[in-house]
Formats: structure tokens, sequence, C-alpha cells
């Protein structure tokens, strides 16, 4: 399994949801677990997220997300889950 982290964050918006989601099953990328809040008028969630079936590379992967991100003023990053355990170890 190759899992990473993906974080989504900005001003609520219709659609947020729905589009990321698309995304990511147009892609063949299975949501493992997903977390998602609203803070007064900011969104906020986190996936985490299976790329076995991906067929595009991460840096790609990254790109394409980045921009769906700027599309509705937000900002999604994605991140290796090995990355992530490591930045976040204390």
């Amino acid at each position: 399994m190759k899992r990473a982290v993906i974080t989504v964050v900005g001003k609520d918006c219709v659609g947020i949801i729905a589009k990321t989601c698309t995304y990511l099953a147009d892609n063949n990328i299975n949501i493992l677990d997903i977390s998602q809040t609203i803070l007064q008028e900011f969104f906020n969630m986190v996936m985490i997220v299976d790329l076995k079936s991906c067929e595009k590379d991460f840096l790609v992967i990254a790109e394409e997300l980045e921009k769906l991100g700027e599309t509705m003023g937000l900002v999604i990053r994605i991140q290796r889950e090995d990355i992530f355990d490591m930045m976040h170890r204390i």
C-alpha cells in the first residue's frame, strides 16, 4: 500500500469535498480515512489515501491537486505517509 496524507484548507464554499473526491476517484486514489471540520467560515479536511492503483507520478498528483485547490481558493497539499510520519515524530 502506498499511503499519503492530503490536507485541504481555506474559506468554505460549495463543492470542496465533491471536487476533491471526484479528482481522487478519477485517478484511482482510494480514500481510507477522512476528517473535516468547519471553524466559523474556514474549511479544514485531512484524508489518508491509498495511491497503489494510481498510474500518475506522485509529483503530478501533487501539482494537479494544488491547481485544483487554486481554482476553489484553497490550499490542497499531499505528502507521502512515511515523510509525514518522520516530520511529526517527537
